[in-house]
């Protein structure tokens, strides 16, 4: 297992938004994490990724703990995530915002900043031509000089994932990234999430409210409510969830689905 998370707690004053949750993420896979708003879901991603710190549980990831490890840490660790919402540097060239995610793998020091010695320059050269590798890579080559905020939603997004690989991560969290787009750009996207792994050998968990998306490419899913893991197993384990389907259409709803 590459991430093993065990019984994780998270409260904020009385609303305990995530409760005993344990995962388990194997190496070389693509698995989801699914369910209503609310569910505790990027809460989760917060406390993988150093943003939040646990009230009790463990998180282990390529047999290291990443309790207690700021962000930055965490994404020297080998994880790397994007958000719900783009973040990306709108004034910033793409190729600029791509560059910015090799920082944690770079060997820069304010002297060698201001002096711009040679070997600064070589790395600066080997960053910039890593990152047009990355563009081209998610189907970018050619806008590399355009100012983020020009891009199109969908464009922005693939940004976003090469910026995330720049840091040459062994995990990568994609917290709704189809969120927004029409049909052909989700399944554009899928197609991209498929390479990233088989191609840059990275495992790949989503969190996802497209459920075409979600069945068409989890190897494994993991279903959130109030916090708490209620379900998990394969798309088709998943489908046929009677707890999964209370949890989306309501109990009512549920009866009569099933």
């Amino acid at each position: 297992m590459l991430l093993e998370v065990n019984k994780l707690v998270k409260s904020f004053g009385g609303i305990r938004a995530v409760r005993d949750v344990s995962i388990s993420i194997p190496e070389g896979s693509i698995c989801s994490i699914i369910g209503p708003n609310g569910a505790g879901k990027t809460t989760l991603f917060n406390l993988l990724t150093g943003i939040y710190k646990p009230d009790s549980g463990t998180i282990m990831f390529n047999g290291r703990s990443l309790i207690g490890l700021r962000p930055d840490q965490v994404n020297a660790a080998g994880v790397a995530r994007t958000f719900q919402s783009i973040r990306l540097f709108g004034n910033m060239s793409v190729l600029e915002n791509v560059m910015v995610g090799m920082h944690s793998r770079l060997d820069v020091s304010l002297r060698k900043t201001l002096l711009r010695t040679r070997s600064f320059a070589k790395q600066e050269d080997h960053v910039r031509e890593y990152s047009r590798e990355l563009l081209q890579f998610v189907g970018l080559m050619g806008k590399g000089d355009e100012l983020a905020r020009n891009l199109p939603y969908g464009d922005q997004r693939r940004v976003e994932i090469a910026r995330a690989l720049a840091s040459d991560p062994k995990l990568i969290l994609l917290d709704e990234p189809t969120a927004g787009m029409n049909p052909q750009e989700s399944d554009d996207a899928t197609l991209l999430f498929r390479r990233v792994r088989d191609q840059r050998k990275v495992t790949v968990v989503l969190i996802e409210h497209d459920m075409r998306v979600v069945m068409g490419i989890s190897e494994h899913i993991s279903v959130l409510d109030y916090g708490e893991k209620i379900a998990e197993g394969s798309p088709a384990d998943i489908r046929a969830n009677k707890r999964v389907i209370e949890a989306y259409l309501g109990r009512r709803a549920a009866g009569a689905e099933v």
